[in-house]
């Protein structure tokens, strides 16, 4: 198993490190394009669907994300770099409360996925996500691989802070290895690592308002590794799919990164954009 995650995440290292970097803006959108399509059908999965409806919905996704590239290349830093129009801040808005204002009340409830609704709430999961990797990508691909730190940032200092001091389960319902002390040193990890690297992306932001940042981009993760943890409880699933040997599904390795990153943009627009 350890030789099969190693592979893979080497292979996709091969693949998404470069594509970082040297892509187009342009092709670096269809790709992660693609990246959610395979997404959203596994998204079919949690919603109980079957296999030829599974795939409908990931190509029809990934299409709707090309189209909206090809139809805004100046929103995605194609074409100029103009990210700040209303139907971004509708996709960003939309995730923000969906993420800080529903999902703590979902959880609450372990509210199951339905029909069109569960369709809509996959809209405002995925489509967001795959518009945050473009946009900060544009802005710079260290200002993405520094929010994807974040998140790494935190799963690493959980990980081990839960294993040495964790006693109190944090969601015992949900998933029972994740603790209250894990949860803070999450926290902390992610204080230190932004503090660290501060001094790269704080110009004009005061100390305060970076920390909340922190916080804020911390809280999320966690809730949405919480999100799709209870999803996946809820449909009998150990892993939203095998695509990625030795790493599940394309959401299990995104699914702190649908919370953090259209939250990291909507905050990255209304604080640090100078435009």
């Amino acid at each position: 198993m350890l030789k099969t995650r190693v592979i893979t995440a080497l292979a996709l290292m091969a693949v998404l490190l470069p594509s970082l970097f040297w892509l187009p803006q342009m092709a670096w959108a269809w790709l992660i394009a693609a990246f959610i399509g395979v997404g959203a059908w596994e998204w079919g999965a949690l919603l109980g669907w079957k296999h030829h409806q599974r795939v409908l919905l990931g190509v029809v996704t990934a299409a709707l994300c090309a189209l909206l590239a090809w139809s805004e290349p100046a929103a995605i830093g194609a074409d100029g770099f103009a990210p700040a129009q209303t139907w971004v801040f509708l996709f960003y808005g939309l995730s923000a409360l969906f993420w800080l204002l529903l999902i703590p009340f979902w959880l609450r409830g372990k509210w199951a996925l339905h029909g069109a609704s569960g369709l809509l709430v996959g809209a405002v999961v995925l489509l967001p996500t795959w518009l945050a990797m473009v946009q900060l990508r544009a802005v710079g691909p260290a200002v993405l691989l520094a929010v994807f730190a974040v998140v790494w940032m935190a799963d690493i200092a959980a990980y081990f802070a839960g294993r040495r001091f964790g006693k109190r389960k944090l969601a015992p319902g949900i998933s029972p290895g994740k603790t209250w002390e894990g949860a803070y040193g999450a926290i902390l990890g992610v204080l230190v690592y932004g503090l660290v690297i501060g001094h790269f992306f704080m110009a004009g932001v005061s100390l305060p308002l970076w920390v909340a940042a922190l916080l804020l981009v911390t809280a999320v993760s966690i809730i949405g590794d919480l999100f799709e943890s209870m999803l996946k409880r809820k449909a009998g699933i150990k892993d939203s799919s095998n695509v990625l040997p030795g790493h599940g599904g394309v959401l299990d390795r995104i699914d702190s990164l649908t919370s953090t990153l259209p939250v990291a943009a909507l905050a990255w627009l209304l604080f640090f954009y100078r435009g």
